[in-house]
Formats: C-alpha cells, structure tokens, sequence
C-alpha cells in the first residue's frame, strides 16, 4: 500500500466510526490542528487544516480505493497527486520565471509576486490575503519558505479545497478572469461549503462536515469550462518604457477564449477531455457513498510531458507527493493525450518536371489552439525526403540535442523569428506554430512582464474546428503571414513543399512527415543559464538531467513510385 492510501475496508470502518463519533459530539466546529511537520516527506500527502482551506491529505483518505461494480479501483487523490495542478507549487519552471521578472522589475515586486500566487499557490495566497499579510512567493518572507504559517498550503499547489470552494457567480466574465474567482471568507471553520455535482445523503454530510470541516453542496459550475476560465485565461499588464505597469492588458493565456470562438463550445467541456469520465458508476467516496455516473477522474491531463519527467526525477528534492508509479501513470496518459487526441497529419506526394510537391495537412482535435496556453510551447513539421536507397535528399525541421530546431532564426538570433510558410522550398524553411512576443518597442521578447502584443510579430498556433480566424476576437487573433493564408483555416493547415531534384534521384522515393511539439522552446530555455536568481539556477540545475526533446504528436509516410512525364 503506498503512503497516504487506504485499503476500501479502512475508508467503511472509517465512515462507521465518524458516524458514531458525530452521534456523541456537539456540533460546533472542531479546533484546527496544526500541522505535525513543516518539511513534508516525499510521496505523503500533506496533511494540514486552516482556517479557509485544507490541503488534499485532508480529503484524500475517503476519496481513495473507490470501487466500481466492475471492481475497477479509482482514486481521487492518485489521480491528481503527480499532475502539474498539485505541483503547480513546486514548479521550478514558474518559480524561475517569478523570479527573472522581480529581477528585473523590482519596482513591481509585490504586483507580480500576488498576481503569480493566485493561481499556482491559490489556498495560501488567499489565506494571507485574508489575514492582511503581504503576498510574497520567494525569499524570507516568501508562502513557500518553509517556515511561512501558509506554507504547507502554498505547496500543496492547487488542491481539492481550493478548486471546490470557488463560487459560482460570475463565472465565464472577464473580471473572473486572471484569478478572479471568488471564495466565501465570511463563514466559520467546520461550517464552510465545497460544491461538488452529485447529492449527498444527509448522512454523508454530516460524515463530511466532521471528517473534513467542510459541507458538500450540490452544484453543476464545476462542470463548466467558465470554471477553469477563471486562472486559464490569463491577462497580465506590461511594463512600459517608462518603468510603469500598463492598464491595457496582454492575452498571455486564452485557451477559454478560444474554446468559446469553436465548434466544440456547444459540445464538449474543458472537463470531458481533460477530466474523463470513467465510463461506469463509481463511489465519490469509500464512506459508503453509492455509485455515481458520470464519474470524472482527476487526470488534468495536458501536455506538458517534460515538466512532469523533470518533477518524478527530481521528486526527492522537490517534496512531491506522488510516487514514481502514479507519476508512470501520469506520463502514460498525458502521451496518449498527446499522439492520439491532438493532431493528425496527411500526406500528398508527385513528381513533375524535376521538381517533388508535397502537400502536408495538419488537422487539429483540439478544443482550443494548439499548442495551447504558456507561450512558450511550439509544434512544428519535421518533413524527410529520401530516396531508393536511404540517402536524405530533402530535410526541413530537424532538432539538435539542446532542443533548438534546425533553421529556425528564433533559435539561432533572439532578435529574429521563423515566419509562417505557405510554400517551402529550403531546407533552412521550417513551418512553426507558435506565438512570438514584441515589447512596447517590436522587439521580441520572452519577458511576460515587457509582453504587449503578437500583433506585428507572429501567432499561427493552429485552430481548433469552427474557429472563424477573419471575426475572432482581438485577443485571440491570428497575427502574422498565417493571417493571410488562405490554407491556414479552422480546423488546421496546409503546407506546400516545392523541392528540386536534381540530379534526378534513385526511386522509389520516401517522403515522411511528423507534427512535433515542445513545452519549453530553445530560447524560453536558455535563457536562464544566463540568469544568477537561486530560482534559475535551481532550474537548470534539475533541467539539465531532462533532454528537451520533442514528442511527436503525429507521422506519415508515403511512397512516390516515378517521377509524372
């Protein structure tokens, strides 16, 4: 049994004996115990209740071992344990750039340090917050200095009491946005409301409330994508010329926004790709709860598979609370997302006249643009051309070890960017998706705190299915050569390959084509080799350990038999 799990037996008698306790005891809140370590140990759920919030070791020992009638075995808390959402606390990705951007606008320290808690560290952002306490994230006085009293809540990342305590007005307007959720702080200790979708048993409840210190109330806003909108659709202000914070905002992240402008906003939630239904009735809790469908499984699983590898190798150092397996299973399934539920790809092939044309389709499955979110993430088409006996005669988007793409100017020059292609006839071509940040000046930038516009540079992520790019919202437009392409449409891209051959080659000839993506681009990576914060040294020190390979996301490959005459 691995630490912080409970065999099904445990959680009845454990629902039993609440039962019989809360017959016997007054109904007034419990004293809040504190906590009995401030350096949690790895693969342990933090165990922890405040005033406001509870982490998930609170919650996790009766939402564990649930059993289905097919006796299929879920649990809540191994599901989220080894996500990016209960590590979003411990990311050293994050907390790098917290830090790049206080260094170079200390001025705005405490602007950015709350705006960068309120989502990553939400329970212990709120909690300070509310005690009147300054919000920092780094140093001495920093949530996730071990001896801050909000620390424990700060590293358990965005856990169960944070999520399920958000209410439900306002949600999908754009002041719930960037962090705008809202958290009842009038009621007391032990008489607060999560919100889940399913009706508990008066029973049940009263299980709950002494178990946890918190009531169940029944809610659908917790299966609306406008619940995940309010801290994945981001605006942040810039930093101008003059050192001040701007009041216009930058679109840093919109995949909300983006759902909303497709066809899948009146067919599928956030919810239903990134928290799947089982498929059966399942318990919500080892308590007995009866069996509930749809049962949606705490997988948030996204695409960012180097981060989660960085975070199961360095587990020790980080305190994760996941083990190795359930980070296995993490893996396993945000691949999957990935090569399955992302992207496909299509390939034409003739020879005419000397000359090879390849047409490539990129047809996109996502619900949102892809790549999604975090600028920093690319995908980009890796097209080999070989002939009958194996030799390369044509070869656009390869990568080197470091994971800098071969051609591309980004790569090779911070100040320059790989425009979006139509037609390619070089092999130092490269068709990217991606956006590329300009500053208050057109210059590029990978600072989000000097991030004004994509507008005169590039944004040609690929669209989701019904996305009209000619009436999109301004923060969502595309911007750049794709808005003018007339193959670059909903749904996905077209790209036309014009390629010399000659001496005329060996046929048959191969042509083989791949749609790769990358969370960390070269230059989002690098740059903080050059950077002296702890928090980047920190990072490169775990980084290095990880290549920053790409994952193809889709491939095909197709024979030309003879030149046409």
């Amino acid at each position: 049994m691995r630490p912080g799990q409970t065999k099904p037996w445990m959680g009845l008698l454990l629902g039993i004996w609440m039962g019989l306790l809360v017959a016997c005891t007054p109904s007034t809140p419990q004293p809040v115990p504190t906590p009995t370590s401030t350096h949690p140990a790895t693969g342990v759920l933090i165990r922890f209740r405040g005033d406001l919030f509870s982490t998930a070791g609170e919650c996790g020992y009766c939402h564990t071992a649930l059993k289905s009638a097919s006796s299929s075995t879920y649990s809540i808390q191994d599901d989220w344990r080894s996500t990016l959402m209960a590590n979003a606390g411990r990311d050293p990705y994050y907390l790098a750039h917290v830090a790049e951007e206080v260094d170079l606008h200390p001025q705005h320290r405490a602007t950015i340090e709350a705006k960068c808690a309120t989502c990553h560290i939400g329970m212990a952002s709120f909690s300070a917050n509310f005690s009147q306490q300054e919000i920092a994230i780094l140093g001495k006085e920093g949530l996730l200095n071990s001896q801050n009293p909000h620390y424990l809540l700060a590293l358990d990342g965005v856990s169960c009491t944070l999520c399920h305590q958000i209410q439900p007005g306002g949600l999908g307007q754009p002041e719930s946005f960037s962090g705008g959720f809202s958290i009842d702080a009038t009621t007391p200790a032990g008489s607060r409301v999560v919100f889940g979708r399913f009706n508990v048993e008066p029973a049940m409840v009263t299980v709950m409330q002494s178990a946890s210190g918190f009531i169940p109330q029944t809610s659908n806003h917790l299966t609306q994508s406008e619940f995940c909108a309010v801290c994945h659709n981001l605006f942040t202000p810039y930093v101008d010329n003059g050192g001040a914070l701007s009041t216009e905002l930058f679109p840093e992240q919109t995949p909300y926004t983006e759902w909303l402008h497709s066809s899948y906003a009146v067919a599928q939630s956030c919810q239903d790709c990134h928290m799947p239904a089982a498929g059966e009735a399942v318990p919500v809790a080892n308590t007995g709860s009866p069996a509930r469908d749809p049962y949606h499984q705490h997988y948030f699983v996204g695409g960012n598979q180097w981060m989660l590898q960085l975070l199961k190798t360095h587990g020790e150092a980080l305190k994760v609370s996941a083990e190795d397996l359930q980070f296995d299973q993490t893996l396993s399934r945000t691949s999957e997302q990935l090569q399955t539920k992302t992207a496909r790809i299509q390939i034409s092939a003739e020879t005419k006249e000397e000359v090879l044309d390849v047409s490539i389709r990129i047809e996109t499955l996502t619900g949102h643009k892809f790549p999604t979110s975090f600028p920093s993430r690319r995908a980009w088409v890796h097209l080999v051309v070989r002939d009958a006996n194996g030799q390369v005669l044509f070869e656009s988007g390869a990568w080197r070890p470091d994971g800098s793409i071969i051609g591309n100017d980004n790569d090779e020059d911070e100040t320059r960017y790989e425009p979006h292609y139509q037609v390619i006839t070089q092999p130092d071509q490269v068709q990217i998706y991606e956006p590329i940040i300009g500053d208050p000046n057109g210059q590029i930038t990978t600072s989000l705190l000097r991030a004004q516009h994509y507008i005169i540079i590039k944004d040609n992520r690929l669209l989701p299915a019904g996305f009209d790019k000619n009436n999109a919202p301004r923060e969502i437009a595309v911007h750049g050569e794709a808005a003018q392409d007339p193959d670059f449409t909903a749904g996905g891209d077209t790209i036309h390959y014009r390629i010399a051959l000659v001496p005329s080659p060996a046929y048959p000839l191969t042509v083989e084509a791949s749609l790769y993506y990358q969370s960390i681009g070269f230059r989002w990576m690098q740059k903080f080799s050059s950077l002296k914060t702890p928090e980047a040294q920190t990072f490169m020190g775990f980084a290095q350990s990880i290549p920053n390979e790409p994952v193809r996301i889709a491939s095909e490959q197709t024979d030309v038999l003879q030149p046409i005459r």
